[in-house]
C-alpha cells in the first residue's frame, strides 16, 4: 500500500513483470487525479500507473499545481513560490513511490497534460536524478524553473516526449517548439509530434504515446 503526501489513484503493474516501471501522471488546471487515470487501461502492463492530485484547491473537484495569469502584453505570469513548493512535493512523492514500489529511478517516468506537463518537464530539467524520462502533453517551458536547471551532464541518457494539438489555442504548438529549441542543446533523447485537434488528448496521440512508452521500457 503506497503512503504518499499527495492524493492519488494507482494501477499496479501486471503480476509477474520482472522489472516493472512507474508512470506518474499529473493533471491540468481545474482537474483532478481521476482525469488522467482514465488512460490507465491503455498504458503498457509493465507500468505502475500513479495519477496524482495537485495540492492547490480551486473548487469542488478542481485542483492546480500553481496559480497563473496572463499579463496585458500576453506574458504568462505564475506564482513562482507555489510552483516551487509543488515541484518539491512532487520530487519527494516520486522518490517515495519508487522506493515503496522497489524501483530504481532509471525506471520512473513523469508525465502530464497542460500544467501537469509543465511540471513533468520542470522535474526532468531540475531533478533528473529521480527519473528516466518525461512525457509532456500540450505543455510549455517554465522560465521560472530554469535557474534551477541541472548541469547538462546530469541529463545524459534521459528521454523526453513532446506532443501538442495542431489546433490547440490554449497552449499552441509554438510552446512545444520552444521546449524543443531549449532541450536540443542538452544530452537528451527527444521525440516530438503534433496531432490534429485542440487542447485535448486524441486517439492518435494516445497511440503514439503508448508506443513511445513501450520502446522506452523495452529490455536493453
Amino acid at each position: 500500500m503506497l503512503d504518499l503526501p499527495l492524493h492519488f489513484q494507482h494501477r499496479a503493474a501486471a503480476a509477474g513483470v520482472s522489472e516493472p516501471w512507474l508512470l506518474v501522471l499529473m493533471h491540468g488546471v481545474g482537474s483532478n487525479e481521476a482525469d488522467l487515470f482514465g488512460l490507465a487501461p491503455w498504458i503498457p502492463p509493465q507500468f505502475h500507473v500513479l495519477s496524482l492530485r495537485a495540492p492547490l484547491a480551486l473548487g469542488p473537484g478542481a485542483w492546480a499545481w500553481f496559480p497563473f495569469g496572463v499579463a496585458p502584453d500576453g506574458r504568462r505570469v505564475i506564482d513562482a513560490a507555489q510552483e516551487r513548493r509543488s515541484r518539491d512535493t512532487l520530487t519527494h512523492t516520486l522518490e517515495l513511490a519508487a522506493r515503496q514500489l522497489g524501483l530504481p529511478s532509471s525506471r520512473v517516468v513523469a508525465g502530464g497534460f497542460s500544467q501537469g506537463g509543465i511540471m513533468a518537464l520542470s522535474l526532468l530539467l531540475t531533478q533528473p536524478q529521480i527519473l528516466q524520462a518525461a512525457l509532456v502533453l500540450h505543455g510549455r517551458l517554465l522560465p521560472e524553473a530554469l535557474p534551477q536547471q541541472a548541469e547538462p551532464p546530469a541529463l545524459a541518457g534521459r528521454s523526453l516526449w513532446l506532443s501538442h494539438g495542431l489546433q490547440d489555442e490554449v497552449l499552441p504548438s509554438s510552446f512545444t517548439a520552444a521546449i524543443a529549441e531549449h532541450v536540443r542543446a542538452l544530452p537528451l533523447s527527444l521525440q516530438m509530434a503534433g496531432f490534429p485537434g485542440g487542447h485535448t488528448i486524441g486517439e492518435a496521440e494516445l497511440r503514439a504515446v503508448v508506443d513511445w512508452l513501450q520502446r522506452l521500457s523495452a529490455p536493453a
